[in-house]
């Protein structure tokens, strides 16, 4: 029996191919084509939520040369880890563990650079712009709606909401606790009164589900985020209509490049 093959995007993105996960876990050849149309359609239990997987996030398509008609997908170690817990293989133990391990050393190559660490300093001082917040907002949604055929704007804000760990509800009924009045507030206004830092949060969690970035990691710069918000103690400000003179020094190319998503300067130490 073959070991199962670990390789290693330009990215340095370790991930494994369906083909040679079929083939390790010992699984009928000719139920390749059966197993992998379920691996993708199933539903899993990752660290972001259950939910199915996602192209591009959790597998994406392998070129194959040739006049080859098997299709092949390269798939993230989290998700392989899954589809063998789910697999009847009797190797599935053996697999499971040596791809535990090798996610457990992804969750650790997460930790920031110094480069990420500078960029997410700048990018916290641009989130205190509304026009900021909005833009990134625009993008997760554009992004969301992209991967799940258009989708109704009320299962966006459910799903924005799930990663956020709140609501609009539960932002109301906390505005209620303290007395406050939540009618006809947005999100961004209870906020101001609840805890403005959650702002800058929210706003760099869309910032990086927009640039492609699993929910988690997505969630982790988003609470780093908000640490250093806290540290710097930005302000919120709303430059929609204000004239350049009263704009705050955290304006200028940073803003500029976070409002259209462009990744030539802080945003390129994501790569």
């Amino acid at each position: 029996m073959s070991d199962l093959q670990i390789l290693v995007s330009k990215k340095g993105t370790k991930v494994v191919t369906a083909t040679n996960l079929h083939y390790v876990l010992q699984l009928p050849n000719h139920h390749y084509g059966m197993n992998l149309k379920k691996w993708l359609s199933d539903v899993y239990e990752f660290r972001d939520g259950i939910r199915k997987p996602a192209s591009m996030q959790d597998y994406a398509k392998r070129p194959i040369k040739g006049n080859l008609v098997v299709e092949d997908y390269y798939l993230s170690i989290e998700f392989a880890k899954l589809i063998v817990l789910q697999s009847r293989s009797k190797s599935k133990q053996k697999y499971a563990r040596l791809l535990v391990s090798l996610e457990d050393r992804v969750e650790s190559a997460e930790l920031l650079n110094k480069e990420q660490v500078v960029a997410i300093i700048d990018i916290v001082r641009a989130m205190g712009l509304v026009s900021c917040q909005e833009s990134c907002e625009r993008g997760h949604q554009q992004v969301y709606a992209s991967q799940n055929d258009g989708s109704h704007p009320a299962e966006w804000w459910k799903h924005r909401a799930e990663i956020l760990g709140y609501s609009s509800e539960s932002l109301r009924e906390q505005m209620k606790a303290l007395g406050k009045t939540a009618r006809g507030k947005s999100q961004r206004e209870m906020l101001i009164h609840l805890d403005k830092y959650e702002i800058v949060r929210a706003a760099v969690i869309d910032l990086f589900m927009a640039m492609g970035k699993t929910e988690r990691y997505a969630r982790y710069i988003g609470d780093v985020a908000k640490s250093f918000a806290q540290e710097m103690q930005v302000d919120i400000f709303d430059d929609r209509n204000a004239s350049m003179n009263f704009m705050p020094e955290a304006t200028g190319s940073v803003a500029q490049e976070v409002r259209s998503l462009e990744r030539n300067g802080v945003l390129a130490a994501w790569g």
